[in-house]
């Protein structure tokens, strides 16, 4: 697997700091932020060492579920819409999630298609931002040199959930798409917008069930 799709794997669900805005929960009881990394990192290992076995479909079933517990997937939706999304409906807010998580499920199964030694370490955990915290990482093996990623987790009423993902110093392609979906919105809307994340999703993985 090459060094800059691992990267784009991560960064493409990554959240900007300085447009994120979530409310604080009580801390949870549960797993710890470390934890909820850790417990992440060993699906997603063993969802790459069962590449030759599985298919795109059969990677992002594997992925779906820890994807959607550890990421905070409706805050990320949330922000890419900005403004639009308190203007849109609660029928289009769901479809807007639903659209937006299978993107970024489809982009893990795309991306992480094989193992070549891989391993995650991680090196610690920081309080961070805005009652944040901060959990450091790398990826190691695989024929490159360790790529650093930061974890941005905050506690919400069912745990800790990871809010961004920082690489290479603050690194977040989801600027990116903040702003392709701006551009989206305001050309069609919120229906345009769950149209054009589902046609993408199509192209990742296929057609919804």
């Amino acid at each position: 697997m090459q060094r800059r799709y691992l990267i784009r794997g991560f960064a493409a669900l990554g959240v900007l700091f300085a447009v994120l805005s979530v409310s604080d929960g009580n801390a949870a009881a549960g797993q710890s932020p470390t934890q909820v990394v850790s417990a992440f990192h060993e699906v997603l290992l063993t969802t790459m060492k069962r590449a030759d076995t599985l298919d795109v479909n059969g990677r992002y079933e594997q992925l779906a579920g820890p994807v959607a517990s550890s990421y905070d997937l409706t805050a990320m939706t949330r922000i890419s819409c900005g403004g639009y999304w308190r203007r849109a409906t609660e029928q289009e807010k769901q479809e807007l999630v639903t659209a937006f998580s299978r993107v970024s499920i489809g982009t893990y199964a795309v991306r992480f298609n094989g193992y070549s030694g891989q391993g995650f370490d991680i090196l610690g955990e920081k309080g961070g931002p805005r009652g944040t915290t901060l959990v450091d990482t790398q990826i190691v093996g695989g024929g490159d040199g360790p790529i650093a990623l930061t974890y941005v987790m905050k506690s919400a009423d069912d745990g800790w959930r990871i809010i961004d993902v920082l690489l290479a110093g603050g690194i977040s392609e989801l600027a990116v798409r903040r702003s392709e979906y701006r551009s989206i919105l305001r050309a069609s809307g919120v229906r345009g917008l769950i149209g054009a994340l589902n046609k993408k999703a199509d192209r990742l993985v296929g057609p919804a069930g």
